[in-house]
């Protein structure tokens, strides 16, 4: 079974990244330098892939999946 993001959100240091089952995971944006640089406006356009299985930033030409993220919050 597949870990799924449904939406996403910033904090002032974090991305927290809400999955279907409940869980939220939060990651420090320090550890992604375009979103950490990025301006709140290309923050805010960001897509889901995949049917939640990644996230993609268009303007920021930056893609992140989910399992991934899992992987290194452990």
């Amino acid at each position: 079974m597949l870990t799924v993001a449904c939406r996403i959100e910033f904090d002032s240091r974090s991305l927290v990244v809400h999955l279907e089952d409940g869980r939220s995971l939060s990651v420090p944006l320090e550890w992604f330098p375009k979103l950490r640089d990025a301006r709140p406006e290309q923050r805010g356009n960001w897509r889901l892939v995949g049917q939640g299985i990644g996230i993609n930033w268009p303007d920021l030409d930056e893609d992140l999946s989910v399992g991934a993220l899992l992987g290194l919050s452990c």
